[in-house]
């Protein structure tokens, strides 16, 4: 078993944390090396294995520190995306590799860095011996990037099972644009799939007057959902979006008309809809352009995700007054962006996420600037000091 990074470093923790190979469902050792590190702080380990029929088991970490309140928890997620050709890489995906004062890696922002900062957090308090008044709490899943299933969903629900109760959560996801301190996220839009299914009759491409070509038709019905938008937005979500991903026949021949034709889609929805709703729009917009000559069906996906907005001044408070003082400027507040696990959480405890840039995540030399690791340790480690304060007035 390798040795411990010094755990007041945000640097040596990523780096052995970008060393796992934990692409979704691995574990790789970035779980067993953040409990082990935690254990090392003071913290009680638990790491429950969840599984489900047709899903990979995912090994998972809880670990609490103290046993009353307030209780404010950290959760983020060890897994990592695949690093693609490892071979246009600059340096190797796993190597966690330092170049000119930038650390190298696929997970460095998204989101180990943050994860390696919020416990040096910690292990800069323990080292000054400033005991926090209240339990913390940490919710680690090597799921957040696959499936989603066996992860911090089925986390939350064991810890309530055994009576955990959270006053507040912060996830470490990559949250801000450009620099840190641009954006605190305090919601997400919500997330919807499905298929928009067109049927018609195969045939000879020589002899279509024997044959009803479905591919028109569902051209015709993907764009009428596509022909207006669902709406402008208000002052706390982005316009809802609805995005055509794929126009699928599976028809290999040149000289087959297809029977069927399927376009699929994501919307990306704000606090204007539901799932009812949408589901009745676009059943609207489908039945108008399919007229009396098209033969189709509508499938959503399950599960759905819906928007949600945090409205906790004291989590939200505290975490800008912690940006400004360490950084010298007010965050603002997003709810920009994909989804992430705080739409689990957000049924347990307010959640907001803050973490490092989020410009490389995903991409090929995946990359977090050395500076941006000390300063959002310094942040947490603000934040940890000003929210017990205020939690416990």
């Amino acid at each position: 078993m390798t040795s411990l990074p010094q755990l007041d470093d945000p640097v040596a923790i990523a780096q052995a944390l970008l060393t796992c190979p934990s692409v979704t469902p691995a574990e790789g050792g970035a779980i067993d090396l953040v409990a082990r590190i935690a254990a090392a702080l003071g913290f009680a380990i638990h790491r429950p294995v969840f599984s489900e029929e047709g899903t990979p088991d995912i090994e998972n970490l809880y670990a609490r520190r103290g046993a009353e309140g307030p209780h404010l928890t950290f959760a983020g997620h060890t897994d990592v995306v695949p690093p693609g050709d490892a071979a246009r890489w600059r340096h190797d995906p796993f190597a966690g590799t330092i170049e000119d004062g930038v650390l190298f890696g696929r997970g460095a922002v998204d989101m180990k860095g943050g994860i390696a900062a919020f416990l040096a957090a910690l292990g800069r308090l323990a080292r000054d011996g400033r005991e926090l008044p209240g339990s913390v709490s940490l919710l680690i899943t090597g799921d957040e990037e696959g499936p989603s299933i066996n992860g911090t969903v089925k986390l939350l629900q064991w810890a309530a099972e055994r009576g955990e109760r959270f006053d507040a959560a912060v996830v470490g996801e990559p949250t801000n644009p450009e620099a840190i301190g641009d954006a605190i996220k305090v919601g997400r839009r919500g997330s919807l799939s499905g298929t928009v299914a067109v049927v018609g009759r195969q045939g000879h491409v020589a002899y279509p007057h024997l044959a009803d070509n479905p591919i028109p038709k569902a051209m015709r019905l993907a764009a009428a959902l596509i022909a207006e938008p669902l709406d402008a937005g208000n002052d706390r979500f982005q316009p809802s979006n609805l995005e055509l991903v794929s126009l699928d026949v599976g028809n290999p021949s040149w000289n087959v008309i297809p029977r069927e034709a399927r376009a699929r889609f994501n919307i990306r929805f704000n606090d204007q809809w539901s799932r009812d709703g949408l589901e009745a729009e676009l059943t609207r917009r489908l039945r108008e352009a399919a007229g009396n000559d098209a033969e189709w069906t509508l499938t959503l996906e399950y599960p759905s995700s819906d928007s949600f907005l945090t409205r906790d001044d004291a989590l939200i408070g505290t975490l800008s007054d912690a940006i400004e003082a360490v950084i010298g400027r007010r965050p603002g507040l997003s709810t920009s962006g994909g989804t992430s696990d705080a739409r689990f959480i957000k049924d347990h405890c307010p959640v907001v996420e803050f973490g490092l840039v989020g410009q490389t995540m995903h991409q090929i030399d995946e990359r977090v600037a050395i500076a941006d690791l000390e300063t959002l340790t310094r942040v947490y480690e603000s934040f940890l000091t000003r929210w017990y304060e205020t939690a416990a007035r």
